[in-house]
This record gives C-alpha cells, sequence and structure tokens, in this order.
C-alpha cells in the first residue's frame, strides 16, 4: 500500500559514516517504529557536508527544498518535518524559512521542535545522559555542545542548571563555539576541587568537533584538562546514540 504521509527527518549532517547509522539513523528508525504508516525521508541542512558525501563516498543526501519536492512528487500528502537539531538556533530558523515555501503545497504541514525547547526537554535530556554515567567522587561530567552566537545559546547554562536543579552539581556544560567556554569550565573545575573529569558530547553525532576539538591532539578539550592536571576519560558517543534522546525527538514528532 503506498504511503501519502510522511516524516521529514531533518539534520545538520555528518560526514563520519561511522557515526551517521548510530545517531542520524537510529533517529530516525525509532521514528518509523511510532509512526508505521508514513514514510521516512531524510534531509542535512549542511551543504560542505552534502558535497563532501557526495564526492568522496557517492552518497546523495536531499537538503530540505529538494527532500520537500520529493515527498511532492512522491504523492505525499500529510509531512511532519521533525529536525534533530540540539537547540532552537541558527539552523532551525533557516529551515522554517524555507519550510514557509511550502504552505499549502501540502494537505497539512506540521514541525516538530528541537530537543532542548520546554522545560520538561531538559529534564528529560538530562535524565537520557545521567543514565549512561555513574560518577564517582571528585569526579566530574563534562558534556560538550556546539554552541552559538544565536541567542539560544542560552539553553547551554539553562541545562547544565536543570542538572543541578536535579540534584546533580556535578555536572557542566561547556560549548566549543558559544558559552561557557573551557576557560569558563576550568574556573569551575578548580573551585569545585574536581579530580577526574569525564568528557562527553553533547553533540548529535560524534563528528569532527568531537574527534578534533574535543578528543583530539594537542589544543583539544581532553589535552588542555590533562596538561590542568586532570584525570580523564573520554566518551565518544554522539547523543543519536543515548536511547533517552532518542525517545525525545520522537516525543516532539507525536507532538506536531
Amino acid at each position: 500500500m503506498k504511503r501519502d504521509k510522511a516524516v521529514l527527518a531533518v539534520s545538520f549532517g555528518t560526514s563520519h559514516l561511522e557515526t551517521i547509522q548510530k545517531t542520524i539513523g537510529a533517529i530516525e528508525e525509532e521514528i518509523q517504529e511510532a509512526f508505521p504508516e508514513f514514510e521516512v525521508y531524510r534531509a542535512f541542512t549542511s551543504e560542505m557536508i552534502r558535497r563532501k558525501l557526495k564526492k568522496r563516498d557517492g552518497l546523495d543526501v536531499s537538503n530540505v527544498k529538494e527532500a520537500m519536492e520529493r515527498m511532492r512528487r512522491d504523492g505525499i500528502e500529510d509531512v511532519i518535518v521533525q529536525p534533530t537539531y540540539v537547540i532552537n538556533g541558527t539552523e532551525y530558523d533557516i529551515m522554517k524559512k524555507e519550510l514557509a515555501g511550502y504552505q499549502g503545497v501540502f494537505k497539512s504541514m506540521r514541525v516538530g521542535k528541537p530537543l532542548l525547547t520546554c522545560p520538561q526537554d531538559y529534564k528529560e535530556a538530562a535524565k537520557a545522559v545521567l543514565e549512561e554515567n555513574t560518577l564517582g567522587p571528585k569526579e566530574m561530567l563534562l558534556l560538550v555542545g556546539h554552541g552559538t552566537e544565536h541567542h539560544a545559546n542560552a539553553a547551554y547554562p539553562t541545562l547544565e542548571y536543570m542538572f543541578h536543579l536535579l540534584g546533580h552539581p556535578q555536572v557542566l556544560v561547556g560549548t566549543v563555539e558559544g558559552f561557557p567556554k573551557l576557560r569558563d569550565v576550568l574556573e569551575r573545575l578548580a573551585v569545585l576541587k574536581a579530580e577526574r573529569v569525564v568528557l562527553m558530547p553533547f553533540l548529535i553525532v560524534a563528528g569532527d568537533h568531537v574527534k578534533n576539538d574535543m578528543a583530539g591532539g594537542e589544543g583539544s578539550w581532553e589535552s588542555i584538562l590533562k596538561e590542568a592536571g586532570y584525570e580523564v576519560k573520554t566518551v565518544i558517543r554522539g547523543l543519536g546514540e543515548v536511547p533517552g534522546i532518542r525517545k525525545l525527538f520522537v516525543r516532539h514528532a507525536k507532538e506536531a
């Protein structure tokens, strides 16, 4: 039976093939399970990643406009667009602008929210991460987010506050390109007299930022923390691999 309903899963994307299926693919699979009557389509919003995947691997991943046109040609009438973004930032704004051109093209088109949107999301995301980590005395969990100049960067300090509100003051959140920066985190670690740090990405995929900025060689968060005298355990695992995070995206799609 031909389906006339679809969920379009929109991700920034990654050129690291070994993490695509474990993260983005795993989220898409859970969406498919939750929406058995729907076709699930994929779109990546990073043109640089799309070009690299096509040139290097012969993988042709649609952007948002191409995916919308494909669904229209396939006779899809009802569309749910579910982004796998962490925050309501620049990428989400761009995606919504692109979708605006398709108002009226389909019988219905609804858009789901990014991971961290309302207080309940922060609580569920924090609990999902805590389920993955058991911390000992004088051990801190440091989550590394992307960060942005967009005002949505406030999501990262808010997330840290939620951990503390839930009774876990040993969790800190830093960002690669926003606030708090690594220097801010180092100040906190010194005040808290931490000895050991578990370094984990708060990014959907374990791609460039994880392998270079967080856990690479000289100049990475891992090496700077070690130089500062901390014992460091590094987790190379994107949020898409965390069951509770995938459930949150499914909930957002259902709410849409």
